[in-house]
């Protein structure tokens, strides 16, 4: 993460929300004051670890949890990300998110959606939705981390076969994979996945893995 002294400069543009910019109000503020960034990992006791991203593509997010084991609630979550604004805002979001009135289950944590995050943004530039993607992976990644130190490996998820449409049980790898086969709408991914149709519930979501896919692997529309 950069430093207050050299953070990125963020694009100015008309946006709605009260925004001035190509970001929110909102974006601004968890950019300029990160809520529950780590400082120092040296003498924090996590009881989970996540990190998703490369140095080599981008960003990286790394997210440790404090968690109640009597209630399974996180009580206490710290990030870190080398990223863009987006990247910084949404994971700070998430944190605050995940935290918040009393904190969280696991399972209501592992449920977070991007979408949700980006709401509470009060939105992201469509280029900039992989971002929110990303903070929620990491989120997910230290959940496993702690199940497997409990010992709890049944309840360990594979990040690549997360479901997505829970009545047809089409996953995000179906979806990146249909992208990868050259759909790039909506109906297109279900042409090949019947995605959506099974859960209607889930089609934003879907949408943004489309987005998120589409600029992992063609850049920038």
């Amino acid at each position: 993460m950069n430093n207050k002294k050299g953070q990125k400069k963020i694009d100015i543009a008309p946006a709605k929300n009260g925004g001035s910019g190509f970001y929110s109000d909102v974006v601004k503020e968890h950019f300029f004051k990160p809520k529950n960034f780590m400082e120092d990992e040296s003498g924090y006791k996590a009881d989970g670890q996540g990190m998703v991203g490369s140095p080599a593509c981008g960003d990286v997010m790394r997210v440790w949890i404090q968690v109640d084991d009597k209630s399974r609630r996180i009580k206490d979550l710290k990030w870190k990300t080398f990223g863009c604004a987006s990247a910084i805002a949404a994971t700070s979001m998430m944190s605050e998110m995940v935290t918040e009135k009393g904190g969280m289950t696991l399972e209501e944590a592992r449920a977070l959606r991007p979408q949700d995050i980006t709401e509470r943004l009060h939105g992201l530039p469509v280029r900039k939705i992989h971002c929110s993607v990303l903070g929620d992976k990491a989120l997910r990644a230290a959940i496993n981390d702690y199940y497997r130190k409990q010992g709890e490996t049944d309840k360990v998820e594979v990040e690549a076969g997360r479901v997505i449409d829970k009545v047809l049980k089409i996953t995000d790898q179906d979806i990146e994979e249909a992208v990868l086969d050259g759909a790039v709408t909506l109906e297109d991914v279900q042409r090949k996945t019947k995605v959506g149709t099974g859960d209607p519930s889930c089609i934003p979501e879907v949408e943004q893995l489309i987005r998120f896919y589409r600029e992992k692997y063609f850049g920038a529309e």
